[in-house]
């Protein structure tokens, strides 16, 4: 616990932190790994008494240093699990630092269910809906959407809960709040019944997804598509919700290791070394692995349909632009890429998602199509990232919080149209700057 020391005389100093991706690095004065509130509570109240910032960590799986600080780290990984279930509500409140992997595994055996998730798992909940985290789906929005309720530890120690009717500025702003406004101690989700998906994964030439890509999007429950920069083929990706009393298909184990860990993990791996060690044979590279696609049909539980395991490591850089933009955006991007200095090995995701009304989700008061680039670790990206950059801030597009942007807070403000009232209730709940660190002082400015 953190009040058994007196910080800053604390002669062992914690070991550096690093994100997953390797974009992101800091060395904290002190690490608190809070069992309780009352814990997360002292570190926040004796960190602030003896001049140190705070930054709530989860599984590091940002891309921005949002979570990095030289402060007092607060480490959320042994604050984990379900506090309580309302089956016939299908509300669930969870702690914090709960990966997602654990917490549909749990729903799951409560007979519960997320309505829609991203297709990484490694987050945990607080991190991923602090960030605007989204899965796909032209009628639902993001992880946030799905929030009824939270409790906060604020920059003063005390602990409060906030809903749509109590607190409701801080509830609306926190569900998309970066760490800024408190140490989230409790989420309150609002489940579904347990659900299972149809998924069909098939390749097409890429004009030809563009040319359906809204209808379908508008038809099916859950659509995007990946697409290998230096070909012209993608993998269409769309899952449909099942009947609650239909049977499933799922992949045999042999084929889920084999499409997952062999293809999609080790080779995959393999071809990005070699890209990165050659790069000039990075374009034929994308398009034999294009070729390489084909169709895949099962079905099985949402949450084992949503997520697949993702270890081959790259930095990575998304945008939310209106979904009327697509088209165009992708357009002048597609003819941007062959002019580029250095060779992209990674494909392009593309998802969509609903509008919404937090304040700083990337989707607020509009339905939002989402671009999202990558480079394999090691291999150039800054022209890449710019280049795209550049062309989704043409259409107003909003970089996702959790993942790399060079945007400021001047920019960002002409961008949210509530922008100034997030800064506002800031500065209300954490005056003294307690929770800010460099990130968010671009991002938000200076308290």
């Amino acid at each position: 616990m953190v009040g058994r020391l007196r910080l800053g005389t604390d002669t062992a100093r914690p070991a550096p932190w690093r994100n997953w991706a390797g974009t992101a690095r800091s060395q904290p004065v002190h690490v608190a790994r809070p069992r309780d509130v009352s814990e997360i509570a002292e570190a926040v109240t004796v960190a602030a008494k003896d001049g140190f910032t705070v930054r709530p960590r989860g599984s590091g799986h940002s891309f921005t240093s949002i979570a990095a600080t030289d402060g007092v780290a607060i480490d959320l990984g042994e604050w984990s699990g379900v506090v309580r279930a309302d089956r016939e509500n299908h509300l669930v409140t969870v702690r914090s630092g709960t990966p997602l992997h654990r917490l549909n595994a749990e729903l799951h055996r409560l007979g519960m269910a997320m309505a829609n998730l991203g297709d990484i798992d490694a987050q945990t909940i607080s991190g991923a809906i602090s960030t605007g985290t989204h899965g796909t789906g032209a009628r639902l929005g993001g992880l946030s959407t799905q929030v009824r309720a939270l409790e906060l530890v604020l920059a003063d120690g005390s602990v409060v809960t906030c809903s749509p009717d109590e607190r409701p500025d801080l509830f609306s702003a926190a569900r998309v709040g970066l760490g800024a406004l408190g140490v989230i101690s409790t989420v309150t989700l609002q489940c579904v019944p347990a659900f299972a998906l149809q998924a069909r994964e098939f390749p097409q030439p890429l004009d030809a997804i563009l040319e359906r890509f809204d209808p379908l999007c508008d038809s099916e429950d859950h659509v995007e598509f990946h697409w290998f920069p230096h070909s012209d083929r993608v993998q269409v990706k769309h899952n449909i919700r099942l009947p609650a009393d239909a049977s499933i298909a799922p992949l045999s184990r042999a084929r889920q290791f084999y499409e997952y860990e062999v293809m999609e993990n080790s080779a995959f791996g393999l071809v990005c070394k070699l890209g990165r060690a050659v790069p000039s044979v990075v374009p034929t590279l994308n398009r034999v692995c294009a070729s390489l696609w084909s169709e895949r049909s099962y079905s099985d539980h949402s949450f084992r349909v949503f997520t697949t395991p993702r270890r081959v490591r790259f930095v990575e850089t998304e945008y939310a632009v209106p979904r009327e933009s697509l088209h165009d955006m992708l357009r002048e991007f597609r003819a941007a890429i062959p002019r580029l200095r250095h060779p992209v090995i990674v494909p392009v995701e593309v998802r969509v998602a609903a509008a919404d009304d937090i304040p700083l989700s990337t989707a607020y008061g509009r339905d939002s199509a989402y671009i999202a680039i990558h480079q394999y670790v090691g291999m150039p990206y800054r022209e890449y990232f710019d280049c795209f950059e550049r062309i989704a801030g043409a259409v107003g597009g909003r970089p996702h919080w959790g993942k790399m942007h060079t945007l400021d807070a001047s920019v960002l403000a002409t961008r949210y149209p509530r922008f100034d009232d997030f800064r506002a209730l800031r500065a209300t709940v954490d005056p003294n700057g307690v929770f800010r660190n460099a990130y968010l002082d671009t991002v938000l400015g200076p308290v």
